[in-house]
C-alpha cells in the first residue's frame, strides 16, 4: 500500500537526490557486509512441493518430502519431560514476568462513564527453577484435595503466570487440562464444566464473582474451586458441597512431606493433555482434545519457522492462554530459554485503556524481542498511527511519506533501510517498546496493507500464520525472507497441505494460474477430536490409508508456485445472492476495513435477496471529522443514527471497495452504523475478535427487516 503523496515538488526532488547520492555511496559495502544476495536467494526459493505432483498436493517443505517431523528429541515426548528439560537448561534464568500494581483509581470521562486506570511497577521475575517447583507443588495440592489423572480438571481464568504454572502442574501429574475463555457467557461455561464432568476449577477471584458464582448451581459435580489470588474473599453463598482455597494454601498443601513424597503418575505421549472449548463462532463450543504428542509435534514445527530463538528473547503474553495460538507460542518460548512478561490488552501499551495517563503501558517496561498479535489489534495499531500521521505539520507529514514509500520499495527487494529506521520509525516502534524484532499474526487473515505497514514502521519481520485449534495452531507461517504479503507461507515440517475440490464454488486443483481448493491439513499435530462429539468427527476428520490423520478446515486456500498458501476464502463465509453469484463474506470485510473510517465490519447477505448489507462499528474520530465537514450535528449515537450519515459513510465504502477491486455486488447497498465497540464482552465477537455471525444477525435482527424491506 503506498501512501498518497501530496509533496511540495521542491521537497520531493530533494529528497530523490538525497537518497540518490546516499544510495550510490553506500550500495556496494553495505550489499556485500549485509548479506542480501543470500536473502534474495533465499526469498525467491521454492518452499513446498507437492509430494506426488498433483497440483493439489499434498504438499510438503522439501526437509519433510520423505517423512514428517512429529517431535523433539528422544526422551522428550511428553509436555512435562520437556519443561523437566527447559529447568535443566536454564534453572536460574527469568521465566514468567508479572508487573507490581502501584495503585489504582477511577477516572471519570466526559460521557459519565467511569473507568478504572492503573498505576504499574517493574517485572518481577520467577526463574526456571522456581516455576518448576512451583507446579510441581501446585500439582501434589490438587492431588491431596482429590483430584485423579486421566479425570479433567478445568481452567477459567485470565491469561497470567499462575496460569501457566496450572497448566504446567496438569501436565506433570497427567489431569486433561479443560480450559474455558474468560470472556464466555454462562451457558457456555457451564456447558463446558458439566460436559467434562470437572470436580475441580482453577480460576480467579473477578471471574468466580462476576461469572462462576452465577451458575455453581447448574453444576452439580463441581466440587473444589481453587483461586489464582493470593487472598480471596469470603464466599457466604457457595452452594452445599463445594469448597473455595487459594492457590497458595493449595501448593502449601503439596509441599507437606507427606504429599511430597508421591510420586505423580506421568502422562504417555497419547494421553490428552488438554480439552480446548473453542470461542464459539458457530454456536455452543466445542472441546477439542489435543494429546500431548499432538502439540508437541506443534511447537517443534513453529519453533523451525521463528529464527534464531534463545534465552536473549523476551516474549510478551497478552492473548487469552485458553487459545491455542497463545499457548503454543509460550510453550515454544519455554523450550528456548525465553522470558515471558504477562500482559493484557488494557494494559499493553503507554496509550492503552487501563493506563493513566503518564505511566508507563507493559511494552515499554518489558521491551519484547517477540510478539504475537491478531489481525484486530494489528488493523488498531495501524489505524492509530495513521491518525497520528494526519495529525502531523505538512513537512513531517511529506517526509514520513516520503520515508515510508522508499522504504517499501527497498523492502520489496529485500534490502534494509537503517537510516530510515532509525530517523523516521524509531518513535514508531518505540510504541511496542524498540525492540521487536518478530511480529506473528494468526488467528484469522491479515491484511496486506496492514502487513507492509506493521513491516515498515515497527522495522521487524511481520509473519502470517494458519492453523486451527484442531490442529494445536500449527499447520503453516511465513519465513522471514518472504517478502510479500497476504500469504500465509508454507507448510510446517510437522503438516502437509492438500487441496479438495470443491465444485459448488468452483474451486478445483485444475485451476489456472493457481490450484485451490478447501484446506485439508494433515500430521501428527492433528488433534484427537471433538469431546464427545463422534458425528461432527466423522464429518471433520479422517484417516488415510497410512493411517494419518487429516483435519477438514472449510477454508478455501490456492498454492503459489512458490509452494506458499493463500486464504482467499471460506466455505461458510461464502452465500450466494438471489441471481446466482457467490459474495465470499470475509473478504468484503477485509477490504472495507482497509478504510480508516471503519474500525470493524460484518458483511450480511440472505441468499433471497439480491443484494448485500452491513453492520459498521465507524471509527469515532473519523466519523465525527465527517460529520462535521458535512454539517451533521448531534451525540454520538445521534451520529450513528443518521440516515444522511449511513450514505456518507456507503460512499466512502464504494470509494474503498474500487481500490480493493471487489465486484459491484459484492459491495453492501445498505448499512447500520453501531455506536458501541464490539468486543468479546459484548458476545458480538470471539476473544480472538472473530465476527459471531449468528450472534450479529440475532442482534441486528431488526436492522436487517428493515434493510431488505420487511416490516
Amino acid at each position: 500500500m503506498k501512501l498518497k503523496e501530496d509533496i511540495n515538488p521542491l521537497l520531493l526532488q530533494v529528497f530523490h537526490s538525497v537518497v540518490w547520492v546516499y544510495s550510490v555511496i553506500t550500495f556496494l559495502p553495505w550489499y556485500l557486509l549485509s548479506g542480501t544476495g543470500a536473502k534474495q536467494e533465499r526469498a525467491r526459493r521454492v518452499r513446498a512441493l507437492p509430494v506426488s505432483g498433483h497440483p493439489g498436493g499434498p504438499y510438503r517443505t522439501p526437509g519433510s518430502l520423505q517423512r514428517l517431523t512429529t517431535g523433539l528429541n528422544p526422551g522428550r515426548d511428553t509436555l512435562d519431560t520437556v519443561f523437566e528439560h527447559s529447568m535443566q537448561r536454564f534453572p536460574n534464568r527469568d521465566f514468567l514476568g508479572t508487573r507490581d500494581i502501584l495503585s489504582e483509581e477511577d477516572e471519570l470521562q466526559p460521557n459519565g462513564k467511569v473507568f478504572k486506570k492503573v498505576i504499574l511497577g517493574n517485572y518481577i521475575w520467577l526463574t526456571f527453577t522456581e516455576v518448576f517447583e512451583a507446579a510441581a507443588q501446585f500439582g501434589r495440592g490438587l492431588a491431596a484435595l482429590g483430584q485423579k489423572p486421566q479425570k479433567n480438571i478445568a481452567i477459567f481464568c485470565e491469561t497470567r503466570a499462575e496460569w501457566f504454572i496450572a497448566a504446567q502442574a496438569c501436565f506433570m501429574h497427567n489431569f486433561p487440562l479443560v480450559t474455558l475463555y474468560s470472556t464466555l457467557g454462562g451457558p457456555a461455561i457451564a456447558h463446558g464444566l458439566n460436559e467434562t464432568e470437572v470436580t475441580h476449577i482453577i480460576t480467579s477471584r473477578d471471574l468466580l464473582q462476576a461469572r462462576l458464582m452465577a451458575i455453581l448451581p447448574e453444576v452439580p459435580r463441581l466440587e473444589q474451586i481453587i483461586v489464582v489470588d493470593s487472598k480471596p474473599s469470603a464466599w457466604p453463598r457457595l452452594p452445599e458441597g463445594v469448597r473455595v482455597h487459594s492457590m497458595a494454601s493449595v501448593q502449601e498443601l503439596g509441599a507437606r512431606p507427606e504429599n511430597r513424597v508421591k510420586m505423580p503418575s506421568r502422562p504417555g505421549p497419547s494421553d490428552i493433555a488438554v480439552i480446548m472449548y473453542t470461542s464459539g463462532s458457530t454456536g455452543i463450543p466445542k472441546g477439542v482434545m489435543i494429546s500431548h504428542s499432538n502439540l508437541i509435534a506443534g511447537i517443534t514445527g513453529m519453533t523451525e519457522r521463528i529464527p534464531d530463538l534463545s534465552e536473549k528473547d523476551t516474549y510478551i503474553g497478552y492473548l487469552p492462554l485458553a487459545h491455542v495460538l497463545e499457548l503454543s507460542a509460550e510453550m515454544v518460548c519455554m523450550l528456548h530459554g525465553c522470558r515471558i512478561g504477562y500482559s493484557s490488552p488494557q494494559t499493553l501499551a503507554d496509550q492503552s485503556t487501563k493506563i493513566k495517563r503518564g505511566s508507563k503501558g507493559d511494552t515499554s517496561v518489558l521491551h519484547p524481542t517477540l510478539m504475537v498479535a491478531v489481525p484486530e489489534i494489528m488493523d488498531r495499531i495501524y489505524k492509530n498511527v495513521m491518525t497520528k500521521v494526519e495529525e502531523m505539520s505538512g513537512i513531517q507529514r511529506s517526509l514520513f511519506i516520503l520515508a515510508y514509500n522508499y522504504k517499501m520499495e527497498q523492502i520489496s527487494k529485500g534490502y534494509s533501510t537503517p537510516l530510515c529506521d532509525r530517523l523516521v520509525f524509531r518513535k514508531v516502534r518505540a510504541l511496542l517498546g524498540g525492540k521487536i524484532r518478530v511480529l506473528l499474526s494468526g488467528g484469522a487473515p491479515l491484511s496486506p496493507a496492514t502487513q507492509r505497514f506493521m513491516n515498515i514502521c515497527f522495522c521487524c519481520h511481520v509473519g502470517q500464520g494458519y492453523g486451527l485449534t484442531e490442529t494445536c495452531g500449527a499447520g503453516t507461517i511465513t519465513d522471514v525472507w518472504d517478502y510479500s504479503t497476504g500469504r500465509v507461507g508454507a507448510p510446517l515440517i510437522c503438516s502437509e497441505i492438500t487441496l479438495k475440490d470443491w465444485d459448488e464454488a468452483g474451486y478445483h486443483s485444475t485451476n489456472k494460474p493457481n490450484p485451490r481448493g478447501e484446506i485439508l491439513i494433515g500430521g501428527p499435530n492433528v488433534t484427537m477430536g471433538y469431546y464427545k462429539s463422534d458425528s461432527k468427527n466423522q464429518e471433520d476428520f479422517f484417516v488415510d490409508e497410512n493411517g494419518q490423520r487429516w483435519f477438514c478446515t472449510g477454508d478455501i486456500g490456492e498454492f503459489h508456485p512458490d509452494g506458499c498458501l493463500k486464504i482467499i476464502d471460506r466455505k461458510k463465509d461464502l452465500v450466494k445472492l438471489q441471481a446466482g453469484e457467490y459474495v465470499p463474506l470475509g473478504k468484503v470485510e477485509a477490504v472495507l476495513k482497509n478504510s480508516p473510517l471503519i474500525d470493524n465490519i460484518c458483511a450480511y447477505a440472505n441468499s433471497d435477496q439480491t443484494y448485500v448489507i452491513g453492520f459498521v462499528v465507524p471509527n469515532q474520530k473519523q466519523l465525527i471529522s465527517l460529520a462535521e465537514e458535512k454539517g451533521i450535528v448531534g451525540s454520538w449515537e445521534e451520529i450513528c443514527n443518521s440516515s444522511e450519515m449511513e450514505k456518507e459513510v456507503l460512499q466512502v465504502m464504494m470509494d474503498a471497495a474500487v481500490v480493493g477491486k471487489l465486484e459491484r455486488f459484492e459491495v453492501p447497498l445498505k448499512i447500520r452504523l453501531s455506536s458501541e465497540p464490539w468486543t468479546p464482552e459484548t458476545g458480538l465477537v470471539t476473544d480472538a475478535f472473530k465476527l459471531k455471525r449468528k450472534e450479529l444477525k440475532t442482534h441486528y435482527q431488526e436492522d436487517i427487516e428493515r434493510m431488505y424491506g420487511g416490516k
